[in-house]
């Protein structure tokens, strides 16, 4: 399987996992010249920018590692300019969360980091 295709199953997967805890899905894939969000959600009045990171070896350090400063910073950047874009989320909190599949966690639930990070 591709690394596409690896990525693309592993944010459906963290979505399902997500939306059994309650959160609902707001959008898929946003994008813009900043960067992309693989998950938007709702969570009660909260806005959820979810990161989904898969591993297969833990070689270069595990999945919730790979969300370093940079890309934090990437995501930040998209998640304001999606703030922007959807005024009616403008007085609603928000948060960032990181959903890791570790390569040990093949047959299990994802780890899922709450308020990973901040602005």
């Amino acid at each position: 399987m591709d690394r596409k295709q690896t990525g693309k199953d592993a944010e459906q997967n963290a979505e399902r996992f997500l939306n059994q805890q309650g959160l609902r899905t707001l959008i898929r894939n946003a994008h813009c010249r900043m960067g992309e969000i693989d998950l938007v959600m709702l969570e009660q009045d909260t806005i959820v920018f979810v990161e989904v990171r898969k591993r297969r070896h833990r070689q270069y350090g595990g999945a919730a590692q790979s969300v370093d400063y940079h890309k934090q910073r990437k995501l930040i950047q998209t998640a304001r300019y999606l703030m922007l874009s959807h005024p009616q989320w403008g007085s609603q909190p928000c948060r960032f969360d990181v959903v890791a599949f570790e390569a040990e966690q093949a047959d299990q639930a994802p780890t899922w980091y709450r308020d990973a990070f901040r602005p």
